[in-house]
Parts: structure tokens; C-alpha cells; sequence
């Protein structure tokens, strides 16, 4: 099974290479088939000889392989009938970037348009292609990496944004900026060298999961990083005239259980693992006196001890991890700090042959740091509650390690059902889960690896090893219905369900699926969404501890799990009683649905309140 931690400290990482639009579909026809999963669209396989870096190089070489990706989006979009509006944006989004590329300036100006009327989310709906938009307005009349095109550009995505309401926008655009100020050669060309350059030399080809980010990369390198400055600038002014502190709806919200209130309540972090240090007077003991906990190391196989190990080359470096999460952090939140800058130099000026050491380094932080960072939210102002932990790893490495297999998959079912008794026996009855992942990401990793020979074999593997896991899930779920399991909807701003993404996707009678909204309430940027996300609490830029006992801030579906949790530990401090579904129906039914529809934010006041005449 693929995991996958959903924190984002590092996520700005992947912004700075994302594709620059999101597509959009034609009307659907009854005639054409139904896609109604992510998994169920066809793949595709393209050839390549020799160095990806000379692909993304040469137009020669480019043209050719832009030419087939083009034939098989556009088939895809005219050939069948997809359900998920932001699988359209994607497969527009590779058209759009495709149509610049091509001096199409027109036609990606139309996509780009068509792919705002499929945006859902409100600031969606104002920024969505901003940045493709004015390169492709500037390229119409200048050539494309002039001061006169840097110059277009700034003016036209200046006069775009003034206006723009900045509550709606502002976590957008604070995004956008340090996307920008993270961006340089080495980030795509390293992606190239240590990702897909091996995919190549083991299958000579890479599949349609790969093709859009090098359609992506090739457009960053020609068209978007002389203009570096140009968006840091822009963004930034934007931010200087508008520093208004958004209103902070939680504080209004926030219960405070009552100081004789005895009853304890036991709740499980099942993540990568707790620094229970950190939380005197708070734990679950096992037999042995000691902290309960359980673990297993990422190829399913029990391990022990509370965190996950660091490699003892790296251990020193724990320090240096610490500063650059934060760097992290106050770079999504526009805070001019030494570990910013620092973050930023790295990032953008890192030779090559230290691309794959920095980005594991990184990954490995960001694993280690997550259980903990996730602990402190859900224990917070809940002296009742009792920490078990359930510690599972996470791969930080660029290949996959380990590679998708049954017997992985197997020893992966095992270890979760293993997991969830203990809980059992530990008595826990709320239990956070701040990660999944997708049989999407199955086959990606199967690619990577070199396992199966086509895309439909991949797909087919995938399929059976994700469904391993996901029914290893289900039954354990339902195996205790006496613990209600508080799960994050994902950060890839998609429908978890058409992604499959587990255990986001699943329906169960003990399992809320959550999604993220900042402190004023505003949809995350990249918070998921879709059918089983019925409530959504703050998951951007949240403080809490880090392994060692330092607070940062961090932002992700991560983050707003772990405030449900807390809020259903402090609901069985006043009514322990209660039981899942009734717990279920507390949180949601006092939860208030914001105008658009769209949120359906938690009210730990009104909660408390209710369940205080729950029965």
C-alpha cells in the first residue's frame, strides 16, 4: 500500500514545477464512456532516447514527443466522458502549456480561460492561469524572455490582482510568490536526472502519469524562470499594500472543557511516530509502564521505538532539518526570516549532484517531524486525553523503497490490522490518521521501479495491491466499531474519491474524512475535497511541536484532522457515551455550511453544548 504523510512543509517544492493551468473538458455525450475513477482513464506510453535533459532542451527532440502527448489528451478529452471536473483542468493544463510552447498564444489564452469556468473554489475562480495568461498576452506582442516580455507579464498579472479581494486571495498568491522565490534550473533538471532519466533507462519510455511534467518542466525552463524576478516582485507587492490580518474565527469558537471534568478519553496518533516527551500526564501506559506504542517500519515489519530512526550520517544534521521546516513555513506564510533565505538559496542554487541528497533530507524532516506536529494538535486543551501511538513509516527516498509488490502489500494489511488492535486493547476511541495515498500513486511507483511492461499492466498490478490495503482498511474499521477514525481529505486540491485516495475515500459508519480552511475560514488552496469530506477545521499554518519540542507552523489536511480529533476527545470528556455515529453527528450537525456550500466548518462550542444532551 502506498503512504503517504499529507503534512506540507515541503510541499512548496512541487510548486515551484507545477504545470502552469488547469484544464478543461468539452460537454459530455452519452456515447462516450463514463470515466468515474482516476484509475479507470486510459495511460499512455511515450518512447524516449537518451537524456531527458535534452528533450527538455531541444525543440528538435521536443517536438515530436509534444506532438504525441497532444494526440492523446485531446483523444482522452474528446473520447470520453470524465466525471472529475479537475481531471479535466489537468489534461487542459498540459494543452495549454503545450499550445504556449507551440506559439499558440491564442488558443492558450482561450484554455486557459475555458479552465477558470470549471474552478470550484473561490480564489480558484480569480487566479486560476494567472501566470499563463499574461505570458501568453506578453508573447503575443514580445519576444518571450525580453525585458519587454518580463515587463508584459509584471504589468499584466499587477493589474489582474489589484483589485482582487484579498482575503479570498491572499494564501494564493503568499503560495505563488514563494513558489517563485524557490524556483530555479536546478529544481527541474534534478527532477529530470534523479526521477525520470532512471524511469527511462529501465523502460525507454515514460508513461502519460510522467509526460505532463516534462510538457511542465520544459515550459518552466524557456518561459517562466526569466521571470523569476518578475513574479517575486509583483506577488510581493500585492502582499506589501494589502497586510491585513485576516480575522480569526477559531478563538470565538474554541470549548474549553470544564476544570472538574475527570472522565480520560484515549486517543491514538497513528502516523510516523510521537516524541511522547512532549506530553507529560498525557499518556496511555503498556504493561511495561512504558508509553503505548506500536510500530512497524516501512516495509510492514514490526520495529520499535516511538520515531521513526534517522541514519546515523544525518543525525547531526536534525538541527539544520528543524531551520528548514521552519524556512519552510515562513515561506508560505511571506515571513523575510534567516531560515527562509536560507531555504531559499538552497533550493535555487543547488548544484546538481546535490539535488537528490537535499530533496531526501528534506523528505526525511519532513516524515520525522510529522506524527509529533500532529500529537500536539489533537492533545491540545485536553488534559483528559491519554496518547497511544501507532507508528508507521513513510518512504523519503526519490525511487520508491520499498517497490510495490503483493508480498508488500500483504505484510502491509497485516501491520494495520495489528495496528488497529492494539488500539483495541488500549481502549482507544478516537484515532487520528494524517496520511493515504492513492492506486494511482501504486502505479507510478511500479514505474518507477520497472515493474510491468505497459501501462495497462501497471494499472492492473496497481490495482490489486492498493486493493489489498484498502480492504485490509475496511475490515479493520469495521472490526472496531467502537473507535472513531478521524482521517485528512488530502492536499492535491482533487476529489479524494474519484483519486481513490484511501482512507479518505472510504464510507464507514466510524470514519470522518476532513478537510482545511484557514483561521478565517477560507478554503485551504490545496485542500481536497469531494463526497466524504463532511466537515472542515483550520489546516493552514497551524503551530504545534516538532521532535525536540520546538513549534512550528505547518499547513496541510494533516493539520485539520487532528482538530477534529480533538474536538471528538473532548465531546467523550463530556458525554463518553457517545458513540461514533453519534459522534459523527454532533461534530456535523453543529458545524456551520459556509454561503457557498462548499465548507462545513467545526464548532467546538456548539458541539460541547450539544453533547452535553446527547444520549
Amino acid at each position: 500500500m502506498h503512504r503517504q504523510a499529507l503534512a506540507r512543509s515541503a510541499a512548496l517544492l512541487a510548486l515551484a514545477l507545477a504545470a502552469v493551468a488547469a484544464p478543461v473538458g468539452a460537454s459530455a455525450q452519452a456515447s462516450r464512456p463514463r470515466i468515474e475513477k482516476a484509475a479507470d482513464l486510459p495511460r499512455f506510453s511515450y518512447k524516449i532516447d537518451g537524456k531527458v535533459e535534452e528533450l527538455l532542451r531541444s525543440p528538435e527532440r521536443f517536438a515530436p514527443f509534444a506532438a504525441a502527448v497532444r494526440r492523446d489528451t485531446e483523444s482522452l478529452l474528446a473520447n470520453y466522458d470524465i466525471a472529475d471536473k479537475g481531471t479535466r483542468r489537468d489534461l487542459i493544463a498540459t494543452l495549454a502549456a503545450l499550445d504556449f510552447l507551440d506559439g499558440k498564444y491564442d488558443s492558450a489564452l482561450a484554455r486557459a480561460e475555458e479552465v477558470r469556468s470549471l474552478q470550484d473554489k473561490p480564489a480558484d475562480k480569480l487566479l486560476s492561469g494567472l501566470r499563463l495568461r499574461a505570458m501568453a498576452q506578453a508573447a503575443r506582442s514580445h519576444a518571450v524572455g525580453s525585458e519587454a516580455y518580463r515587463k508584459a507579464v509584471g504589468e499584466f498579472i499587477k493589474r489582474e490582482i489589484t483589485p482582487m479581494p484579498y482575503p479570498v486571495v491572499e494564501n494564493d498568491l503568499k503560495g505563488a510568490k514563494a513558489s517563485a522565490e524557490l524556483m530555479g534550473e536546478a529544481l527541474v533538471l534534478g527532477r529530470a536526472r534523479e526521477v525520470w532519466q532512471p524511469i527511462v533507462d529501465q523502460n525507454g519510455a515514460l508513461s502519460s502519469d510522467f509526460a505532463p511534467g516534462i510538457v511542465a518542466s520544459r515550459l518552466v525552463l524557456l518561459a517562466v524562470l526569466p521571470l523569476k524576478s518578475t513574479l517575486i516582485e509583483t506577488y510581493g507587492g500585492y502582499l506589501a499594500a494589502n497586510k491585513v490580518e485576516k480575522p480569526d474565527i477559531w478563538a470565538a469558537r474554541e470549548a474549553t472543557l470544564p476544570a472538574n471534568a475527570t472522565q480520560t478519553v484515549t486517543v491514538a496518533v497513528w502516523d510516523s511516530g510521537v516524541e511522547t516527551r512532549l506530553f507529560p500526564g498525557q499518556l496511555a501506559k503498556a504493561a511495561d509502564g512504558q508509553p503505548a506504542v506500536i510500530a512497524f517500519d516501512k516495509y510492514g515489519r514490526p520495529s520499535q521505538g516511538e520515531l521513526i530512526p534517522i541514519p546515523p550520517a544525518l543525525l547531526a544534521k536534525l538541527p539544520q532539518m528543524t531551520a528548514r521546516t521552519k524556512g519552510f513555513s515562513d515561506l508560505q506564510s511571506n515571513i523575510d526570516s534567516p531560515e527562509a533565505s536560507q531555504v531559499k538559496q538552497l533550493l535555487s542554487t543547488m548544484p546538481p549532484e546535490q539535488y537528490r541528497s537535499t530533496l531526501e533530507e528534506i523528505g526525511l524532516a519532513g516524515n520525522y517531524q510529522h506524527g509529533t506536529h500532529v500529537a500536539g494538535i489533537a492533545l491540545a486543551g485536553v488534559p483528559q486525553a491519554r496518547l497511544v501511538v501507532g507508528r508507521i513509516e513513510f518512504s523519503h527516498t526519490l525511487k520508491p523503497d520499498p517497490c510495490p509488490g503483493r508480498e508488500q502489500a500483504e505484510r502491509d494489511a497485516k501491520a494495520l490490522q495489528a495496528t488497529i488492535d492494539m488500539f483495541k486493547r488500549q481502549g482507544v476511541k478516537v484515532a487520528n490518521l494524517s496520511w493515504g495515498g492513492s492506486v494511482g500513486d501504486v502505479a507510478a511507483e511500479l514505474e518507477q521501479c520497472g515493474i510491468g511492461k505497459t501501462p495497462d499492466e501497471r494499472k492492473a498490478l496497481a490495482r490489486e495491491y492498493f486493493d489489498i490495503g484498502k480492504a485490509a482498511l475496511i475490515k479493520g474499521f469495521a472490526g472496531a466499531p467502537e473507535i472513531l477514525f478521524v482521517t485528512a481529505a488530502g492536499n492535491s486540491n482533487a476529489d479524494s474519491s474519484f483519486a481513490e485516495n484511501m482512507p479518505a475515500d472510504i464510507v464507514a459508519p466510524n470514519l470522518l474524512t476532513v478537510g482545511a480552511v484557514d483561521r478565517a475560514g477560507d478554503e485551504a488552496p490545496f485542500t481536497s475535497y469531494g463526497p466524504t469530506v463532511k466537515v472542515h477545521a483550520n489546516g493552514y499554518q497551524v503551530d504545534s511541536f516538532l521532535p525536540g519540542g520546538q513549534r512550528v507552523a505547518l499547513s496541510g489536511t494533516s493539520m485539520a484532522a487532528p482538530q477534529v480529533a480533538n474536538l471528538a476527545a473532548k465531546l467523550l470528556v463530556i458525554n463518553p457515551k457517545l458513540k461514533p455515529p453519534e459522534l459523527i453527528k454532533v461534530i456535523v450537525d453543529t458545524a456551520e455550511r459556509s454561503a457557498d456550500g462548499r465548507r462545513n466548518l467545526i464548532h467546538p462550542k456548539k458541539a460541547l453544548a450539544a453533547a452535553q444532551t446527547a444520549h
